[in-house]
Parts: C-alpha cells; sequence; structure tokens
C-alpha cells in the first residue's frame, strides 16, 4: 500500500487547533524511554493543526501540571489525549481506564486490549487460541519456586531459553539462560519487576517487526528485521549504545512479507486492537517458521524507533502518522458516543 499527504485532517483552521494532551513520563522502568518518545511527537505534530499540551507524569507518579480529571466535562482544555507511556501504568490499560471515565478521546488502543497486550502470557493464550504460532512457554507466579520453574523449563525446553516479567516492555528484566546458574539468576531478575514471569524456548533466527493502523479498518505496513548488537536485542541495544542494526524491508520474501502482515492483522483482530500497535515475530531458521512473539500498543516513537519508519517506508511520513493517529482517536470517541451503557 502507498499513502499520499493526509491533508486537512480534521478541516480546522490555524484559529481553531485541535488541544492535544500527550501524556509522558510515567511510573514504569522505561520511564526515559517515554521521555525520549514524547519529545518526538511533539516536535512533529503539525503546529498548524494541533496545540501541544505536556503532561508529564513522574517516576512518583506525580502529575504536571495537574491530573486529568476522572470525570466526563472535568478536563475542558482538552480535545484529544496522546499517551507516550511505555510499559507499567500507562501501556496496561490503567491510564486507558482513566481516560474511558473521563470521557476523553485517546490514541491507541482500548482497556481490555491495552492489558491482555501488556502481558505477555495471556497475548499468547488469546493469540494461539486464534491459530497464531506463538513461542513454546510456561509461566510461574511469584509464589512459585524458583528451583521448581527451573525444573520445568528444563524439562520443557532445555537451554538457551529466556525468562521475561510478563508485564513489561523494551527488554526490561529479561535474560538469556544457556545453564542451570543463569536460569535461576534470570527468574530472580524477572520477578523483581513483575509477579508473573514467563520461560520461553529460544528461537535461532530472525527478529521481524510489522506496524499496524486503523480501527475498523486495520492495515499493516511493510515488515522490518532488527539486527541486535548484541546476543539478544535487550534495553542497552535499544537505546543505550545504539549498536542494533534495522533493516526495511526485512530480508525476508515477499511471501514471507505477506506472511508477516497477514499474522500482524489476525493478531489485531484476536486482541481488539485499534489506533495502532507494533506486532513483533521470530523467523525460525531452518524451518522458516513464523511466530509472535508480543505485541507493543504504545510502540516507541523515539528517532530510531520501527514503528513510523516502517510506516515512512510504506509511504505514510511521519507527521501524517500522527495526524491519522489522532484521527483515529477522535473517530473512535465519536463512535462510541452513541452506545448506551445504561438502561
Amino acid at each position: 500500500m502507498r499513502y499520499g499527504k493526509l491533508k486537512d485532517v480534521f478541516l480546522i483552521s490555524n484559529s481553531m487547533k485541535q488541544r492535544v494532551a500527550v501524556l509522558y513520563g510515567g511510573r514504569s522502568g522505561e520511564h526515559e524511554v517515554s521521555l525520549l518518545s514524547a519529545r518526538s511527537v511533539m516536535d512533529a505534530l503539525n503546529a498548524a493543526s494541533f496545540q501541544v499540551i505536556p503532561y508529564l507524569i513522574g517516576k512518583d507518579g506525580r502529575w504536571n501540571p495537574s491530573p486529568i480529571v476522572p470525570e466526563p466535562g472535568g478536563n475542558p482544555g482538552i480535545d484529544v489525549v496522546f499517551p507516550v507511556l511505555h510499559g507499567t501504568f500507562g501501556e496496561d490499560g490503567t491510564v486507558q481506564g482513566l481516560l474511558e471515565l473521563a470521557d476523553l478521546p485517546y490514541v491507541g488502543a482500548g482497556v481490555f486490549a491495552s492489558a491482555a497486550c501488556m502481558h505477555k502470557g495471556y497475548t499468547k493464550r488469546i493469540c494461539a487460541g486464534a491459530g497464531i504460532p506463538v513461542v513454546e512457554f510456561l509461566e510461574g507466579r511469584s509464589w512459585d519456586s524458583p528451583s521448581a520453574l527451573a525444573n520445568r523449563a528444563e524439562a520443557e525446553f532445555g537451554y538457551p531459553c529466556f525468562v521475561k516479567p510478563a508485564n513489561l516492555g523494551s527488554s526490561v528484566g529479561i535474560s538469556k539462560a544457556a545453564s542451570r546458574a543463569e536460569l535461576e539468576a534470570a527468574i530472580h531478575l524477572a520477578f523483581r519487576f513483575d509477579d508473573s514471569v514467563l520461560i520461553e524456548r529460544a528461537i535461532t533466527g530472525q527478529e521481524l517487526e510489522c506496524s499496524i493502523l486503523g480501527n475498523e479498518r486495520i492495515e499493516a505496513s511493510i515488515a522490518g528485521e532488527i539486527i541486535p548488537g548484541k546476543e539478544f536485542y535487550d534495553y542497552d541495544d535499544k537505546y543505550v549504545n545504539g549498536k542494533a542494526q534495522t533493516l526495511i524491508p526485512a530480508r525476508i520474501s515477499a511471501e514471507d512479507q505477506d506472511r508477516v502482515r497477514d499474522l500482524a492483522l489476525r493478531v489485531a483482530y484476536a486482541l481488539n486492537l485499534e489506533g495502532m500497535a507494533r506486532v513483533d515475530f521470530f523467523r525460525e531458521s531452518g524451518s522458516g517458521r513464523i511466530y509472535l512473539n508480543e505485541v507493543n500498543t504504545i510502540p516507541g516513537f523515539t528517532s530510531i524507533s520501527m514503528y513510523g519508519k516502517m510506516w515512512e517506508a510504506s509511504g505514510l511520513p511521519y507527521p501524517d502518522l500522527l495526524g491519522r493517529l489522532v484521527q483515529l482517536a477522535v473517530e473512535r470517541h465519536e463512535r462510541r458516543a452513541g452506545l448506551s451503557f445504561a438502561r
């Protein structure tokens, strides 16, 4: 698909700009990433059409300048909200619930989809139920014995394997374990960040990503590829040392491009996604099989982030992408305004 310029998205005159509240920061381990993403969004929103209102949420959870009021009509200075909050308390349905209570249009997935995608275990269960291939995994809770979890993982997957907090992003708390000692240490580390952890079979192959965009009609971008600068694509590789490489399009056949995009759309419909998301996959060497890895409902918007880059390669420039996301938020809010929530 190719996109031309999105002109007159809202048919707003220069004197009637859309007031967009950008929420960023937050209490998660991805606070600093959110700051970078939000700066990119605020700089790129078309100043002729949008008035940006920054809302910084500190690591302590305090809002600056003031919190959004969770009641209809309580925020007269806001027309639409653009959450750029990665991870816990921002991408997991909590902020989305606040915005639903406030009756404000907001960019991105709704409450259910946000919560389901944030929890890697539930993402996999829902998608597996829809016939989408997922990497084999087991899940443990904080009251489970790390030794017993390690025994199960050794029996089911062997080494190497990956250990992940279930409710976190940007590869925070993720470890690759190649021995019993490393596995138990990885489990203890993951439990520092969440009371639910996943242990997965390690896949040798390519890391692929695909961006989706839309509400009732969802579209998928060209698929890209991540080439880690380290053994796997961890937090430092993403945001600190800059050694990872990104390729758009990915080094896959046209047939696999179609498979990735089709799977991304199937994931979107299975999880009731709206607005935006980045869907991540593995392509296993040897078998050529493509597995769902995870879904990011508020993907990175930094200068190196793949979500915008993949749409740019698909013909949708970054400022127009942001305008389209705001438009989708307003359209969904208008659609849902016709629903009855009482008898």
